[in-house]
């Protein structure tokens, strides 16, 4: 390839630089001890086992969220294009590649949740008529129970995740697989690899959609067998694509201290992503603030005792700081070029975005049972929402980082790459 004497080239060496690893012993170390906090607290409470579970349902969900969420938007950048996708696409395709991580997360959840009817109500009184003649549970939970008792029952719990998981291994196969045969094609036929990721992508998109809204009922929205929502699984689509961009430039961020990532992650590139994290932003905050000004405005006695379960007994300081965390701070930091545009800047609201996350995750899990709802209180059993989450995703991280020295960081087949080697000011 020729260049000018304008244009940049690129390195000789594209592989990841030797200070991820340096990362991802550093994760390994996190995740070592605050998996040993987790099992101390797990002893010293007497209902520490039982949040140990809810809690690493919190992690199995933010960790599924970027592995699957990282696939989902890798599908949505083959469709849209754009130079933004030579950067996110290495990264994406590690988080995709991280599928095996949330899947042994998930196995717990469902045999000790399930099988074992721990974390389920539905689980724990399949025959909900006699449960609730004992005051064992409500009618309102019993009537729930039977009537959705042909999803929510642990045969289809378990083929439906595992046929979900299946789904999502085929298509990180074949979207990695593909991206590394484009990138070995002696003479890069442009057009066939955009089609053939195209016509995988578009597909794609509609059945992560339809998936996720089915694993997102069955984990967390079922935990809670009287709610039923319209938008949850849009809602959790949303929130992945939120915490998958925050972390895709955290990750691009730390990359551009060195080669190969240094040439191509242009100002102009980091300042698109940041306008996309604040469409997303704006996107989750639109699709939360409705859910709740639709229920809460139609009052409905079968509706609206899911927001008093996170809004009375103390939880609506969390909700107040959710929304402080999740929309307020990013929004209105995001609004300013400047701050996108400083690479310092934009690490800080990105760390906030995921554990902005994280905390909604909390506020929409712990909520669900009957000790919490509406009745906000600590114990050390508590802690483990701050202990097991952060063990897995510390592992996760150990993982992803992993799989990004796996491959070279930078597609060289890329249609944009000769785009993005030019000069800044060649935009100006």
């Amino acid at each position: 390839m020729s260049h000018s004497h304008h244009t940049k080239t690129l390195p000789d060496q594209l592989a990841a630089p030797a200070f991820v690893a340096g990362w991802r012993s550093r994760a390994l170390v996190i995740g070592a001890i605050f998996s040993a906090v987790a099992v101390v607290l797990g002893f010293l409470s007497g209902d520490g086992w039982s949040h140990f579970l809810r809690a690493w349902l919190l992690g199995l969900m933010i960790t599924f969220g970027f592995s699957v969420g990282g696939m989902a938007l890798l599908m949505v950048q083959y469709l849209s294009g754009g130079k933004w996708g030579l950067l996110v696409r290495r990264p994406l395709e590690a988080m995709s590649r991280t599928l095996p991580i949330p899947f042994l997360y998930f196995l717990p959840v469902a045999i000790f949740g399930v099988n074992f009817k721990k974390l389920y109500l539905w689980a724990q009184y399949p025959d909900a008529a006699s449960a609730a003649k004992q005051h064992l549970i409500t009618n309102e939970q019993a009537h729930a129970i039977i009537f959705k008792h042909g999803m929510l029952n642990p045969t289809t719990f378990w083929v439906t995740s595992l046929f979900c998981f299946a789904v999502w291994f085929l298509y990180s196969y074949l979207l990695n697989s593909w991206s590394l045969k484009r990138d070995a094609d002696p003479a890069p036929n442009v057009p066939y690899w955009q089609t053939k990721f195209e016509n995988i992508s578009g597909f794609g998109v509609v059945v992560y959609a339809i998936l996720l809204t089915a694993c997102a009922i069955l984990w967390v929205m079922s935990l809670d067998p009287t709610w039923y929502s319209t938008v949850y699984g849009l809602q959790f689509l949303v929130g992945q694509g939120y915490g998958v961009l925050a972390l895709v430039i955290l990750t691009l961020i730390g990359l551009s201290n060195a080669e190969p990532i240094k040439t191509i992650f242009r100002v102009t590139e980091q300042h698109d992503l940041g306008k996309l994290c604040f469409a997303f932003t704006m996107l989750n905050m639109y699709l939360a603030f409705a859910s709740f000004l639709i229920i809460w405005s139609g009052n409905s006695p079968e509706e609206i005792p899911w927001y008093l379960d996170r809004i009375r007994g103390n939880w609506g300081v969390i909700a107040t700081l959710d929304v402080i965390f999740h929309w307020l701070i990013p929004f209105s930091l995001l609004l300013s070029r400047d701050l996108k545009r400083i690479k310092s800047r934009l690490v800080v609201v990105c760390c906030i975005m995921i554990f902005a996350r994280c905390w909604d995750m909390w506020w929409l899990i712990e909520p669900n049972f009957a000790d919490a709802r509406r009745n906000l209180h600590f114990s050390v059993g508590m802690l483990e929402y701050l202990a097991v989450p952060t063990a897995l995703i510390a592992f996760w991280m150990a993982y992803y980082f992993t799989q990004l020295t796996k491959r070279p960081l930078v597609a060289t087949n890329d249609p944009h790459l000769a785009e993005i080697l030019e000069p800044e000011h060649a935009h100006a």
